[in-house]
């Protein structure tokens, strides 16, 4: 049976890899309706799948204990994130799917983000698709979290914020 180096190895290979140079990212902005959500989506391709890194900031908090907000996070197979006034990323169009597969295994399905007052960080790997297949996709946020049953989109509701994933040489330090 296979096991990534990192399952063998010290626990130095994720800091190795996230000071290295991420080969993609993405740029978060927000809707009209967001103006101060921002944040970064950062790609690193690995010999054991992508590590994805996102860093946000701006998200809608609904305030108190017991109501952090929880936000769907995809990769969706539009090339810009422009759209009328009622649908300001509409252009993302819907999750990247190349291999037709049922909500919830689109490869740009991903993890929800988990607001901590207004801010998310995510990290995680995932084998679904390399650096190179999402370069010129988007990547959206949306304003409640994806309930990984409904089709085709989780039930996800507004698309809150988007970026489209640019090849890059940007380092993550």
């Amino acid at each position: 049976m296979y096991k990534p180096s990192f399952c063998v190895s010290s626990g130095d290979w994720l800091c190795s890899i996230l000071r290295g140079r991420a080969q993609a990212a993405a740029r978060i902005t927000g809707s009209s309706h967001y103006p101060g959500l921002s944040g970064e989506v950062r790609f690193f391709q690995t010999g054991s799948g992508v590590i994805v890194c996102a860093g946000i900031c701006g998200l809608p908090q609904d305030g108190g204990p017991c109501h952090e907000r929880i936000f769907g996070f995809h990769i969706h197979e539009g090339t810009e994130c422009g759209g009328p006034a009622e649908d300001p990323f509409a252009h993302a169009m819907s999750h990247y799917n190349p291999g037709g597969c049922e909500h919830p295994r689109h490869a740009g399905d991903l993890p929800p983000l988990f607001g901590n007052d207004g801010a998310a960080v995510s990290l995680f790997l995932t084998s679904r698709f390399s650096v190179e297949d999402v370069i010129g996709k988007t990547v959206i946020i949306h304003d409640s979290p994806d309930d990984f049953t409904t089709g085709p989109s989780g039930n996800a509701g507004e698309k809150i914020a988007c970026g489209v994933i640019r090849k890059t040489e940007m380092s993550c330090g």
